[in-house]
């Protein structure tokens, strides 16, 4: 299972989750996912946990980003680490785009 080696962000499916949040999947296989995510301004991830290992490029926009107990306010450049089984969420504070990536893939995307 994989994705095409070139998936074009003016053709790839938009998934409209609600709250001012959008996914979109970059690509993948079934040991790794990237996926952009596009919040508004106000909008939230909500706090959860999963098995998958994620990390996060802060593509644009300011977020604040709860992993475990700790807090941090992240801005375009900066990057986030979340372990397998850790809780998480994250606040738009203005709008903009997370890329995370995945390990393995998140089947409930496809």
């Amino acid at each position: 299972m994989e994705s095409a080696f070139f998936v074009l962000n003016n053709t790839a499916p938009v998934i409209d989750l609600g709250g001012g949040v959008s996914r979109q999947i970059l690509g993948y296989n079934d040991d790794m996912m990237m996926v952009k995510v596009v919040f508004e301004k106000g909008a939230t991830g909500a706090v959860h946990a999963h098995v998958h290992t994620q990390t996060t490029y802060c593509a644009g926009g300011v977020f604040e980003f709860k992993v475990g107990e700790k807090s941090q306010v992240v801005r375009e450049g900066d990057g986030i680490y979340i372990p397998s089984g850790v809780l998480h969420g994250v606040v738009c504070l203005e709008a903009g785009i997370l890329i995370d990536t995945f390990n393995p893939v998140r089947q409930d995307f496809l």
